[in-house]
């Protein structure tokens, strides 16, 4: 039995942080993630450097990444066609392109009503896989909106079934806001699987409120085997009022190593990412695990006050 994790720290963890990350920084990064076993890497967004600086540096991140790590599944985030161009010119043959089913936040995100976005991105996957490249097709907000409330079932599994009309091979479920449990996880998961057998079902969890790692067992109960993560449990999205960070990589390789399942991370090796994001960052993340494991090696009392 094994999972993917898809490392998303670069694009999702960062894009919230002031602090810019050199293209030296970004790369010590991924050498330290490629050695603790990552396969699935989303190295940053094709976005307008000017609204997101972060991910300025994207295309040449993507050239150096490919040359010098063949081996790994290197993905980027398009959500416009000017994006579209720029990731065909990285040469990256695998994309992340999303909308939201929530019309509020689509307008923030995307300036467009979701059932607008829904159809312009369904138009920009048919282009991409037209010219060979393969598509993750993501939902924000599936299971929630801080600001419209609930999502109905129905108007999800109708997007779903657009993207993958479209050509997307993958139809990522993203619980944006962090709003989801795990019945609705373990109810949209098995839908969107059963309408669409041909088509692989993603994760991208928040931990907002503290669900996280328990949503992502329901998804693997549900028959889900690509999750998103993020080092030390980095991300955010700017356009929702308290909206907190992904469920950290090493707690979610920790869960399914408990399960017998194989992720092919090594958790003491994966803990350096961590420490050098927290030096970098200069503050403490909220993933569990390098804690832990720090705690076991300096032989200090996890319990004590």
């Amino acid at each position: 039995m094994q999972v993917v994790l898809e490392e998303e720290s670069l694009r999702d963890g960062l894009q919230a942080e002031s602090r810019l990350f050199s293209l030296t920084e970004k790369m010590e990064i991924v050498r330290l993630l490629a050695e603790a076993g990552v396969r699935r890497l989303q190295l940053g967004s094709f976005v307008n450097p000017r609204s997101a600086p972060q991910v300025a540096n994207t295309d040449v991140l993507a050239a150096l990444v490919r040359r010098q790590y063949p081996d790994l599944l290197c993905t980027a985030l398009v959500l416009n066609e000017k994006g579209l161009e720029r990731a065909v010119r990285s040469g990256l043959n695998h994309l992340s392109m999303s909308i939201s089913v929530s019309d509020t936040h689509s307008l923030h995100n995307s300036g467009r009503p979701a059932a607008e976005a829904l159809e312009a991105m369904a138009e920009l996957i048919a282009r991409a896989t037209s010219e060979g490249l393969q598509v993750r097709a993501g939902l924000q907000c599936a299971f929630g909106c801080v600001t419209d409330g609930a999502i109905d079932e129905a108007i999800v599994l109708a997007a779903a079934a657009r993207l993958a009309a479209a050509g997307a091979s993958e139809i990522n479920l993203a619980d944006t806001t962090g709003m989801a449990g795990p019945h609705q996880i373990t109810s949209m998961a098995t839908k969107v699987r059963k309408a669409h057998p041909e088509v692989e079902v993603s994760l991208h969890l928040h931990d907002t409120r503290g669900l996280g790692l328990v949503n992502i067992y329901a998804g693997y109960e549900a028959g889900v085997r690509i999750f998103d993560v993020a080092a030390g449990g980095l991300g955010g999205c700017p356009f929702i009022p308290g909206a907190t960070g992904n469920v950290a990589t090493e707690d979610a390789a920790h869960l399914f190593q408990g399960m017998g399942v194989a992720t092919g991370i090594d958790l003491t090796l994966f803990c350096r990412v961590v420490d050098y994001y927290e030096a970098l960052l200069e503050r403490r993340l909220p993933g569990r695990m390098n804690r832990a494991l720090q705690g076991a090696t300096t032989g200090k009392d996890a319990c004590a006050s």
